[in-house]
């Protein structure tokens, strides 16, 4: 995969500034987006009376306010810039991956619709959605960037906080509900992200973020996010999250203390900051140990509710439907009885899987390579360090339904990787 920059791309990408750069009422708009899609999860949207997450309610609730606000600033961008088709060439010649993966998701919608096949508001909200803000943010410029990534910081503490206040009081004030209805037995923190998983996934996303790329962000204030993000990341109770933010994050982190080291400028701040920390660590791990704060998560390991066993039931699927069936989608009625009898009802956790017997195997590879090609290019067009969050994000969809329904995970991700790895960053470093 590759991943780096060089610094003439900094400079190309300034080079591009021009007729197609963002306008005041764009960059209002791309603020907007960013505050919808990390502020407004599907339990404040039933707050505010509007249904994101459940089936019943108008047609209208079921795609994310951020993707209703994407779709209106693109559609202004082609008008804004005086000739659409021109517009969208541009877009193609700066990303043509992002070009095609929309061009399939169109594709594949029309044919969910044709054929009846469900999860029409996932393609927009999961695809769409998330295309059309990569393509807009492609000509934004540093000065936005800058904004974005401060906002990214203050929203990441805010949604830190109020899951450790929500952990230690055990009052939800925005529960994850479907149709309305919260899970009373589900007590792990739901902050500003909603669901705990999607939490996990965004808060381990940033902390390892936080550690290869937002180089902008001053080394004592980075630490203190590291250790807030990571009390939070225990909290949600996520655990492939947790594990492999701790595997990945501690080997990265060993080799980037090392590299430091070899360079033989250890300055005295940094020495005695990290031998005060090395001292206080084990006694801060003792008493939170000896409060319970890792029980739940311990609870998880022990007891998880029968998800491993439903990640390896769901292979069983394939054995009651024909080669012909599963590559153009199996009849639906028969598909969710089985489900029902494999005790599947609340998911199918693999999105290859779940897409593959929902739309069959033909549509699953044409997104399937479509989200590749964009994957290559959202670290392509990213400086060095991008592989960190990219390759734990790419583990994490693949534990659960994910991309194959509907979320704005996907787009959270691409734009926390484009504020915190955009070549721009490269003057700063």
């Amino acid at each position: 995969m590759a991943v780096s920059v060089s610094s003439s791309s900094a400079f190309s990408y300034r080079e591009r500034a021009g007729r197609f750069s963002l306008d005041g009422l764009s960059r209002f708009g791309v603020v907007l987006i960013f505050l919808a899609l990390f502020l407004l999860s599907g339990g404040i949207l039933w707050v505010l009376g509007y249904n994101y997450d459940g089936l019943s309610g108008s047609s209208v609730t079921k795609i994310h306010p951020a993707t209703y606000l994407t779709l209106l600033v693109f559609g202004w961008r082609c008008v804004a810039t005086g000739n659409p088709l021109s517009y969208l060439a541009h877009l193609n010649a700066q990303r043509p991956a992002t070009m095609l993966l929309l061009a399939i998701t169109v594709l594949v919608f029309l044919s969910v619709v044709l054929r009846g096949r469900p999860n029409m508001a996932g393609l927009i909200d999961t695809y769409v959605g998330c295309c059309c803000l990569v393509l807009i943010l492609s000509d934004a410029d540093e000065r936005l960037m800058a904004r974005l990534r401060v906002l990214m910081h203050v929203i990441m503490a805010a949604n830190a906080l109020l899951c450790l206040y929500e952990f230690a009081t055990k009052n939800l004030l925005f529960p994850f509900r479907f149709d309305g209805q919260a899970f009373e037995t589900d007590l792990r923190p739901s902050a500003f992200q909603g669901h705990p998983l999607i939490n996990a996934a965004v808060t381990s996303t940033y902390v390892l973020s936080l550690m290869s790329g937002a180089k902008d962000l001053p080394q004592a204030r980075r630490l203190v996010m590291l250790g807030l993000q990571l009390a939070a990341l225990v909290a949600f109770g996520g655990r492939t999250a947790f594990v492999l933010t701790l595997l990945l994050g501690g080997i990265y982190g060993v080799r980037a203390t090392f590299l430091y080291l070899r360079r033989g400028k250890v300055s005295l701040l940094a020495a005695a900051i990290a031998i005060l920390f090395a001292g206080l660590a084990p006694v801060a791990l003792a008493i939170l140990i000896s409060q319970g704060f890792f029980d739940a998560m311990a609870s998880r390991f022990v007891s998880d509710g029968g998800s491993a066993n439903a990640r390896i039931v769901m292979f069983e699927l394939f054995d009651h439907f024909s080669l012909s069936q599963i590559i153009i989608g199996p009849d639906l009625d028969v598909l969710d009885s089985w489900r029902r009898i494999y005790g599947l009802e609340w998911g199918i956790e693999n999105p290859i899987v779940r897409m593959t017997l929902y739309q069959g195997a033909f549509v699953t590879l044409l997104l399937a390579v479509g989200f590749g090609l964009f994957m290559h290019e959202v670290a392509k067009v990213s400086i060095v360090g991008v592989w960190l969050p990219m390759i734990v994000w790419i583990l994490l969809i693949n534990t659960a339904e994910s991309i194959a329904s509907k979320t704005t995970m996907m787009t959270k991700f691409c734009v926390m990787i484009l504020c915190f790895y955009h070549p721009a960053t490269l003057r700063r470093r």
